[in-house]
């Protein structure tokens, strides 16, 4: 589930929107154009007036046309923003490069796009940043523009000062994006955490929800499917010695019996504390699992991979057999003429393998398989039902500390299998919910 949980919420983490980059932007081409017309209008010093006024005119039609392009809410795909933060490092290199080069006393300003880019993108965009950074700031030291100064006065720094500041930016800048990248980093792992905490919260909200109404559910249908029992009882009698109906009445009998023998498995899965549950060794646990469901049409096959004299015997679990039954009849209703189920177990883990000759998941639904109303497979005539089964499969099967993997047995899609996963400790004690 981490790692689902990882891919999830990863790369869309990672994405700068457009909104904030435009309006931070807009406040680079005010102070641009604050500090030139300052030094231009009130000291008088000096300087290539329209140059400036053309590179910082050129940054303002760039935002103007991002802004009518796209949608404020838009977010920046790496190698877009890469784009963006770079146009902006050619900017500001320019207007430097024409001002005194790192004479300039905002020379640092340089460092903003790869603090930018370290905070917000990925790190092979945000390192290829700051090489093309790094390349800019050595050039500035090489500008033959003076800095602007009193008019009959030339400011002259020592070649042994110039290294300082070049040393001093380059540190500052390296120092600065690393912190930004790792507050950035912390904050997404955090921000991802909650969410996934909220997300778990919020399944464990939906199957209280569930114990709820299979409660419900029993206590309104029992009265109904009784009556069905008496009525096929009747009939089972009146018409037992009849080839015609014989098959049938039995089967209307049974399946009426094994209606309420699910109600009944639905009830206790909320009950807490049962003193009367006794021990069940690993191979009778599978056993009655797949007995309900050796009688509908498609071959159920069991395979035990390791001997049984060494199978773990724990305490018998409703949650796990309501669980694993779900999975074994959803293979069934998709199987085309065999479900496989395999059982192996060391002494490290237990595992329970569920295998069917179906049309297998479709790509789509292995994203999202075990949300609720996700169906499970294919479009298929047999597929009804809200897809909350493998939702409550699944949480049940979580609940009791396994892990699950589904996926189809080969490529194409032909058949489906769910592999569940036990640390065998969990098979060993007494984990009932």
């Amino acid at each position: 589930m981490t790692m689902d949980l990882a891919a999830k919420f990863g790369p869309s983490s990672r994405r700068l929107r457009l909104e904030t980059l435009v309006k931070l932007r807009w406040v680079a081409v005010a102070g641009q154009l604050l500090t030139i017309l300052i030094v231009a209008m009130w000291f008088e010093f000096p300087l290539p007036l329209m140059t400036c006024l053309g590179l910082i005119a050129a940054l303002a039609a760039a935002n103007s046309l991002l802004s009518v392009a796209f949608p404020p809410t838009y977010r920046l795909e790496p190698a877009a923003a890469f784009a963006v933060l770079s146009l902006d490092l050619f900017q500001m290199g320019a207007l430097l490069f024409i001002t005194g080069g790192l004479n300039n006393p905002f020379a640092p300003l340089i460092c903003i796009p790869v603090i930018i880019s370290f905070a917000s993108q990925p790190s092979r965009h945000s390192i290829a940043l700051f090489v093309t950074a790094l390349a800019f700031i050595t050039f500035l030291a090489f500008t033959p523009y003076p800095l602007p100064w009193f008019e009959g006065r030339t400011l002259e720094v020592h070649p042994l000062l110039q290294v300082g500041m070049w040393s001093s930016i380059v540190s500052m800048m390296a120092f600065a994006a690393f912190y930004a990248y790792r507050v950035s980093q912390e904050a997404s792992l955090l921000a991802d955490a909650l969410t996934a905490t909220e997300l778990i919260l919020q399944r464990e909200k939906h199957l209280h929800q569930l114990d709820g109404l299979a409660a419900a559910a029993a206590h309104e249908l029992g009265t109904p499917l009784a009556t069905i029992s008496v009525v096929a009882k009747e009939m089972e009698r009146d018409l037992g010695n009849d080839e015609r109906y014989r098959e049938d009445v039995q089967l209307l009998r049974s399946q009426s019996e094994r209606c309420r023998d699910i109600l009944r498995r639905l009830t206790s899965l909320a009950t807490e504390g049962e003193a009367h549950m006794r021990e069940l060794p690993l191979s009778s646990m599978i056993e009655e699992v797949i007995a309900p469901h050796r009688e509908l049409g498609v071959t159920v096959e069991l395979t035990e991979l390791s001997e049984r004299a060494l199978e773990p015997v724990g305490t018998r679990n409703p949650a796990i057999l309501y669980g694993l039954g779900n999975l074994l009849e959803n293979a069934v209703d998709y199987a085309r003429s065999k479900v496989t189920v395999s059982v192996e177990h060391t002494t490290v883990d237990v595992t329970v393998t569920i295998e069917d000759d179906g049309a297998g998941f479709s790509a789509g639904v292995l994203q999202r398989i075990g949300e609720p109303y996700v169906t499970s497979r294919q479009n298929d005539a047999r597929a009804g039902g809200l897809g909350l089964g493998l939702f409550i499969a699944k949480t049940l099967l979580e609940r009791s500390g396994a892990s699950l993997r589904f996926e189809n047995r080969s490529p194409e899609g032909s058949g489906a299998r769910v592999v569940v996963n036990w640390p065998r400790e969990y098979m060993e004690l007494d984990t009932s919910l």
